[in-house]
C-alpha cells in the first residue's frame, strides 16, 4: 500500500512576516500617492484636500470683541483700538505656507450702499501673544485693471503680497501690516467703464465704499490703530490713482499711500464733464488745499518702470509741481526694467517703497 506523502509546509510563523511585508507595502504605495495627489487636489480645492470656504477667526481679539483669550485682551493700550463688532463671517479663501489664512466676506456697505467682496490677512505676529493688547496698522490694497469680481493682490500663489510683507517685516523693511484687498469697482470695465475710486454722481459710492465701509470692517474684527498712524493705501494703475486720491482727500484718516503707475487726475467718463465734482476728487487739487491748510503731513509714495513713458510723465510733472512742498511728503521708486504690472510694482516695494511709508507708521508695541 502506497502513501501519499504531502509536500513539507512551512511553519505558520514564517507565513505572517510575508503578509505583513506586503500589508505595509500596500499602505506605503496609498501613502505615497496620496501624497502625489494632496496638491493637485488641493489646487483644484476639491474636498477634503482643501480648507477653502471653511470659516476663519482671526484669534482673540480677531473676530470676537467680548473674547478674552486669559490675556487680558478685552483692555486695549492707550494707541490700541479692539474690534467694535459685529464680527464678519469671514470664510478661507487660501491658506499660506506659514499657516495664515487669506479670508473673504461679502459686506453690505451701510455707509456706501454699495455690497461687495473683500479679502483679509493679518500677519503671523498678530496671533503672537506678546501682542495681544497691540493694534496693527491696516494697509488698504487695490488692484488696478476691472478690479472686479476679484482682487488680485489677495492670491498669494501668483503675487506674493502676503509673502512679501512677511518678508519685508523679518528684514526690518516693513510694518506687520493688516491687509484689506477690496473689489475696487462694482462691475467689469466693459466699454472702458471705471469709477475712479470716487462718488461719481449717480454711480455706485466707491469712494465711500473705499474710505468708510473698507476700513469700518478692519475696525470691527480687528485691533487696529485709533491714529491715522495705522493706516495706508497702495495700489496699482487705477488702484494707485484711488489709493492716491483718498489719502490726500482724507488725510485725517490716512497718512500714507504706495501709489505705482498711477493716474493723477480723474478721466471716467462716467463723470460725465461734471468739473466741480472732478475737482474734488482730483489729487493735484486736493494738493494745492492741503499745502494752503498748512496740513497734516502726508506721505506719497510714487513708483514707475523705466518702460512706463506716460506713467513717467504724469509723476514726474505732479512731483515737478507738488512734490515735498509743505506737508505733501513725496517719494520716487524707478524700477529698472520695470513695466506697467503688480509685479514690477512689488519689486519696487522691496527695493524702497515700503520701508519708506513704514518709517512714517505706526506699529504694534509688545
Amino acid at each position: 500500500m502506497s502513501h501519499f506523502s504531502a509536500p513539507p509546509q512551512a511553519p505558520r510563523g514564517h507565513r505572517r512576516p510575508a503578509r505583513g511585508r506586503r500589508l505595509l507595502l500596500a499602505v506605503a504605495s496609498v501613502a505615497a500617492l496620496a501624497l502625489i495627489a494632496w496638491p493637485v487636489m488641493s489646487h483644484f480645492d476639491i474636498p477634503p484636500f482643501t480648507d477653502k470656504g471653511e470659516p476663519v477667526s482671526f484669534g482673540p481679539g480677531g473676530t470676537d470683541p467680548g473674547a478674552d483669550s486669559g490675556t487680558g485682551t478685552r483692555a486695549a493700550g492707550a494707541k490700541a483700538l479692539m474690534p467694535t463688532g459685529p464680527a464678519a463671517a469671514f470664510k478661507n479663501a487660501e491658506t499660506l505656507d506659514n499657516g495664515t489664512h487669506v479670508a473673504v466676506v461679502d459686506v453690505d456697505g451701510k455707509k456706501s450702499g454699495f455690497k461687495g467682496k473683500v479679502w483679509v490677512w493679518a500677519p503671523k505676529e498678530y496671533s503672537d501673544p506678546k501682542y495681544a493688547k497691540s493694534g496693527f496698522p491696516v494697509m488698504i490694497a487695490l488692484p488696478g485693471g476691472p478690479g472686479f469680481p476679484t482682487n488680485y493682490w489677495m492670491s498669494d500663489s501668483g503675487l506674493h503680497l502676503e509673502s512679501s510683507i512677511e518678508k519685508w517685516v523679518q528684514e526690518g523693511k516693513s510694518k506687520p501690516f493688516l491687509l484689506a484687498m477690496p473689489v475696487l469697482n462694482p462691475h467689469t470695465d466693459e466699454g472702458g467703464l471705471y469709477w475712479d475710486g470716487s462718488d461719481i454722481p449717480g454711480q455706485p459710492k466707491m469712494g465711500t465704499w473705499l474710505t468708510e465701509d473698507v476700513p469700518d470692517l478692519m475696525k470691527q474684527n480687528f485691533r487696529t490703530l485709533k491714529s491715522r498712524d495705522g493706516w495706508s493705501f497702495m495700489g496699482s494703475s487705477s488702484g494707485g490713482f484711488a489709493g492716491l486720491k483718498a489719502v490726500l482727500k482724507h488725510p485725517d484718516k490716512f497718512k500714507t499711500v504706495i501709489a505705482s503707475g498711477p493716474d493723477i487726475v480723474p478721466d471716467s467718463p462716467l463723470w460725465h464733464g461734471d468739473r466741480q465734482a472732478m475737482a474734488a476728487n482730483n489729487p493735484e487739487e486736493l494738493s494745492k488745499k492741503l499745502i494752503a491748510a498748512k496740513g497734516p503731513d502726508v506721505y506719497l509714495a510714487f513708483q514707475y518702470g523705466t518702460n512706463e513713458k506716460n506713467e513717467k510723465k504724469k509723476v514726474d510733472k505732479y512731483l515737478a509741481t507738488y512734490g515735498n512742498k509743505g506737508p505733501v511728503h513725496t517719494h520716487l521708486q524707478v524700477i529698472q526694467g520695470g513695466d506697467h504690472n503688480a509685479k514690477s510694482y512689488l519689486r519696487g516695494m522691496d527695493e524702497s517703497s515700503i520701508k519708506w511709508i513704514s518709517d512714517h507708521m505706526a506699529g504694534p508695541e509688545a
